[in-house]
């Protein structure tokens, strides 16, 4: 197989059924030319939902009246597969653009909270206090960021212990949904950083989402997982969350040298069709630096392939999902 250059679109495969699944989305790409600052906007006036024959239909439109946030679960059972580098960066990407981003940080690790510049163990309120106590509400532990646009509401290890508490409350499964639905109409994106399972505080976080983004290292053991994760996923649409979207699979860590990570990808590409985004997170030692910065990549290495990659990756979500949903919707 022919290597690609940082700044190339990798082939698409020829058309094929897509296994067993049932939103299929748009295919991936290989990340952005570093000498590109990307900041441009992009056109937001129809959005993309997969039915299942792979068809692109609209699922909303943007309006100038009052709007509910589109909130957006990252999940993946698997640690190590760059979620929280995605959630924060996807993030920084769409606050870059001009939107009101907010992104909860729902792993008692407390990355997010990190990478923005935070000390979890040092926090007087995090997510954990608007959860469980009633005299805490959502707004009262969010906190600005550096980075213009982003507000974050941290976690730290505090949050394990709530997945014990909630297992005795009554819908137990909706308690973010009920911690986070003031803060919906203040915000044009909320992202939800999921810890690596699919225990309680992963259901909260995919009954409480309108879409569900997925991060996937190009390695054998994170492919054979997904078909665990689509699973869940399929059960918490049956069950809790009806209108659970999958906006998409992102490729990450990808090794373009390595014949292993070309497989698969290409065995990805081949197993969710057009769920996949066109865009593919590289490996680049700046995903490492950033955090040690407190920063998103985006202002740590602007100018870096990896800065213009996650760019461009919110560049495409924006094309996928609708922003701004009616308010009450």
């Amino acid at each position: 197989m022919e290597q690609q250059g940082p700044g190339q679109r990798l082939a698409d495969p020829p058309d094929q059924a897509i296994p067993q699944h049932r939103e299929p989305g748009p295919a991936p790409d290989a990340d952005g030319d570093p000498a590109t600052n990307g900041t441009a906007g992009v056109a937001t006036t129809e959005v993309a939902s997969v039915s299942g024959d792979g068809a692109v239909a609209p699922i909303g439109r943007p309006d100038d009246g009052p709007h509910e946030a589109r909130l957006i679960a990252l999940a993946n059972q698997k640690g190590g597969v760059g979620k929280t580098t995605t959630a924060i960066n996807v993030a920084a990407g769409l606050a870059e653009m001009g939107h009101r981003v907010l992104l909860v940080d729902f792993d008692p690790q407390g990355g997010c909270g990190i990478g923005l510049g935070l000390e979890p163990e040092g926090l007087e309120r995090s997510i954990y206090d608007a959860l469980l106590d009633r005299d805490v509400s959502a707004e009262d532990v969010v906190v600005p960021t550096s980075f213009p646009g982003l507000d974050i509401i941290p976690s730290n290890t505090d949050l394990a212990a709530a997945e014990l508490l909630l297992v005795n409350e009554v819908a137990r499964e909706q308690t973010l949904m009920r911690t986070l639905a003031p803060l919906r109409l203040k915000y044009d994106f909320i992202f939800i950083d999921c810890p690596p399972s699919l225990g309680l505080l992963t259901v909260n976080a995919l009954t409480t989402a309108d879409g569900v983004l997925i991060p996937l290292e190009c390695e054998y053991y994170a492919l054979r997982g997904m078909a665990r994760l689509m699973d869940s996923i399929e059960k918490i649409q049956e069950r809790l969350n009806p209108s659970l979207h999958v906006d998409g699979i992102v490729a990450t860590m990808y090794d373009n040298r390595t014949i292993h990570g070309r497989e698969v990808y290409e065995r990805a590409r081949e197993a969710f069709g057009r769920k996949v985004f066109d865009t593919v997170i590289r490996k680049t030692i700046r995903f490492a630096e950033a955090p040690v910065a407190g920063e998103p990549i985006l202002s740590y290495a602007s100018n870096s392939v990896g800065a213009q990659a996650y760019r461009e990756l919110a560049k495409e979500v924006m094309e996928r999902v609708t922003t701004r949903q009616p308010a009450g919707s």
